[in-house]
């Protein structure tokens, strides 16, 4: 995993940054996963958490009856590094017509709203939405970052955000968005 210490200081206390890596093995109190609607598993992110978390996550995932788009629940993180999973249900592009962008971003705000309820200090999320559910990577990392910037400016009590990312070209566009004012 690489590093980036580029950390955007926003009359806040809350640390935004970005790194290159697997966001299960992220040493935050919650890793956000990427979900499907019935969070029972997938591929992507949501399957790698599933995986890296054990059996346990599937079997308390059964309990929480699926997630509407944009909405998010809270589990343990059982065998990941992580005390918590936030699961945030995004959603699928349709050219951008339908509302994408504002379900992006609730996914965002509710997923920090969770943290906060929970008490939960450091957070990473994975670009939702942008793998199987085809959003456009740049536009669904300007919502990321819009979004948690948004909650951040009423809500300061979470100490940092971490924004992973897969591959070197990502990390360079959240670099670049975080930088910005």
């Amino acid at each position: 995993m690489i590093l980036i210490n580029k950390i955007f200081e926003h009359n806040m206390k809350t640390k935004l940054r970005a790194v290159e890596g697997d966001i299960t093995l992220i040493d935050t109190e919650a890793i956000v996963n990427a979900a499907n609607n019935s969070l029972l598993g997938g591929g992507g992110v949501d399957g790698a958490i599933h995986r890296a978390a054990g059996k346990e996550l599937l079997e308390e995932c059964r309990t929480l009856g699926g997630c509407r788009t944009g909405e998010a629940k809270i589990t343990k993180g059982y065998n990941l590094k992580a005390k918590y999973v936030i699961h945030t249900a995004g959603p699928v592009w349709r050219g951008g017509n339908r509302n994408e962008g504002k379900l992006l971003a609730d996914c965002y705000k509710n997923s920090m709203q969770i943290a906060l309820e929970n008490g939960i200090k450091t957070i990473a999320f994975p670009s939702i939405s942008t793998g199987a559910y085809r959003f456009p990577f740049e536009h669904a990392a300007v919502i990321a970052v819009t979004a948690v910037k948004e909650f951040l400016k009423e809500n300061d009590s979470i100490d940092e955000v971490v924004f992973v990312c897969f591959g070197k070209d990502a990390l360079k566009i959240y670099e670049k968005l975080l930088e910005m004012n």
